[in-house]
């Protein structure tokens, strides 16, 4: 029996050949140096920091080169898949605004070199496969579970190599004849590359992030489709798809080089170019006086629920995740504050080579600037639209007081060196509950600092009110009214006087309006004072005023 007869046992229905495929998908018709690029995650599990690293520099360089980002989804190893996973994955790309070129989703196809979900591929798949069985390149392997739990036990204790091959391939050099004899006796097979490597040779491979690599050419025998579901492995899934996609640049996870072995074998076999690879670094965090790699079980922020919840601008996330893909982002940043992050010059060479650290620190830093440079009622909407997914209370709440929330964050927003008070969305409440009339039913703690009596700062507070509060004062004419009560009151105006004689006062300006913001606010540190108090009016400091006798003279 022929390798093709073998072939056509295995795949009778199978009537087309690569050739056909290669017609079908031809070479894409791009500029010279475009990259073609896809992001191609596993339903197995939520999206991740590393899957957005890897997604975010694809989007870069198909940007930056007129290229094509695509997206495919790998679910062959269906067994593991995760319900809504999917999903996520198409919500997450488009809330951070990395919208693939051509995709699949929910059976809307965009692009012609679909279907771009792998199970929807098998029988472009077998045809490759049969090709290489009728060439002589891949064999049904009869090998059963308990057989090949005993090989690699004995090689595991041998502290030999694990895998099929030299004598470990019992099927290698099998006669067709029998090999045909018990697939039609109904036992159960594994198709398996048949590798022409030897070990002890080496070959260089040049990965755009290390440099050029010697390794070891592949020697096992890998399978390659198992007959239970008739899906391939991803090892050639996506050697089939990249070839036929006309994948130029291939980024994926540092932990895959060990398969370049078997990638570049299984290109060389079907005579197609490799694409170029970029292996990032593992992602890595501080963890007390350690660094270890980011962990999705111990580490929230390993998972890109966190961030949609915690409510970090998207634009933080993508720069923070770009500072760590190359080294020279942040200077690029500095220079280029209102650049698109895609224009950057992303650099393999820039990858760290030992490990990204990801710094929730650093994440922080920047979407505090970028909250800062936002318009007041951009940021109004953003957190509005956090909070009607996240917290109901906040969102009745901002949706209630909307002219005062807009004017609250706006407070010293618009100037050269803006206030930055907010890492993300969810931070803005805790630090502006006191804005919402409806939180001063609760029990209220005031931060007195270096006020001088609760009576004192009553005092303060009802004669400004009576006597030198006025609506429209500027905030010149309201410091004017607020050091003459200081004044009045036995509190210095002027702080260098103060400072040259304390003994000869009750406090200082800075003492006085403190007293009239912690009746406010609660808290001694808040923005500008003058614009808390435009905000609440006469009516409503008068409330807060008498929240405060009330707690503490009854």
């Amino acid at each position: 029996m022929t390798n093709q007869e073998l072939a056509d046992l295995i795949f009778p229905n199978i009537t087309k050949t690569i050739l056909d495929y290669e017609e079908m998908y031809p070479k894409r018709d791009l500029k010279e140096g475009a990259k073609v690029v896809r992001f191609a995650p596993s339903p197995t599990g939520f999206m991740h920091i590393g899957n957005m690293m890897s997604a975010t520099i694809n989007y870069v360089l198909a940007k930056s080169s007129d290229g094509v980002f695509y997206l495919r989804n790998e679910d062959t190893d269906q067994s593991r898949s995760v319900d809504g996973a999917v999903e996520f994955i198409y919500h997450t790309l488009n809330h951070y605004g990395l919208n693939p070129d051509e995709y699949e989703f929910n059976g809307k196809v965009v692009g012609n070199y679909g279907p771009y979900i792998q199970s929807e591929r098998i029988e472009i798949y077998h045809t490759f496969i049969k090709h290489l069985i009728s060439i002589g390149r891949a064999y049904p392997c009869f090998l059963t579970s308990s057989e090949l739990d005993e090989i690699r036990e004995y090689q595991s204790k041998s502290k030999k190599r694990i895998g099929i091959y030299g004598r470990y391939a019992k099927f290698r050099d099998v006669s067709n004849e029998e090999k045909a004899e018990r697939i039609r006796n109904g036992e159960k097979f594994t198709i398996r590359f048949r590798s022409e490597g030897d070990f002890n040779q080496k070959f260089v491979f040049e990965d755009l992030t290390k440099g050029k690599i010697e390794m070891p050419l592949n020697d096992i025998d890998v399978p390659i489709m198992k007959s239970e579901n008739l899906l391939p492995t991803y090892h050639f899934a996506h050697v089939v798809d990249d070839h036929l996609m006309r994948t130029t640049h291939v980024v994926r996870g540092e932990e895959w080089m060990s398969s370049i072995p078997l990638h570049y074998e299984l290109f060389k076999s079907f005579g197609f170019k490799m694409p170029k690879y970029i292996h990032t670094s593992l992602i890595l965090k501080k963890d007390g006086d350690t660094i270890r790699k980011i962990s999705k079980r111990k580490d929230p922020e390993a998972l890109m629920f966190y961030y949609e919840e915690k409510g970090y601008p998207a634009l933080a996330v993508i720069d923070a995740v770009m500072t760590i893909a190359n080294s020279n982002f942040e200077e690029w940043r500095s220079n280029h504050s209102d650049a698109p992050f895609y224009e950057f010059p992303f650099s393999p060479k820039k990858m760290s080579s030992s490990g990204a650290l990801f710094d929730l620190d650093k994440l922080d830093n920047i979407s505090k600037n970028i909250i800062s440079k936002m318009k007041a009622k951009d940021v109004y909407q953003e957190y509005l639209d956090w909070a009607k997914e996240y917290d109901d209370h906040i969102y009745s709440l901002i949706s209630q007081y909307k002219e005062d929330t807009i004017a609250f964050l706006n407070i010293e927003r618009e100037v050269k060196k803006p206030r930055k008070d907010y890492e993300n969305y969810s931070s803005i409440f805790p630090k502006t509950w006191y804005l919402y009339d409806e939180e001063w039913d609760r029990d209220l703690v005031y931060d007195f600092k270096n006020i001088k009596g609760k009576e004192e700062i009553t005092s303060i507070m009802t004669e400004y009110l009576e006597h030198y509060y006025k609506e429209d004062d500027t905030e010149e004419e309201w410091f004017s009214k607020i050091k003459d009560l200081c004044s009045k009151m036995g509190y210095a105006a002027d702080m260098k006087e103060f400072k040259e004689n304390p003994g000869k006062f009750k406090g200082n300006v800075a003492d006085f309006t403190t007293a009239i913001r912690v009746v406010l606010t609660t808290s001694s540190m808040t923005p500008n004072l003058y614009d808390i108090m435009k905000i609440f009016g006469h009516d409503r400091m008068i409330k807060r005023l008498e929240k405060f006798e009330e707690k503490y003279f009854g």
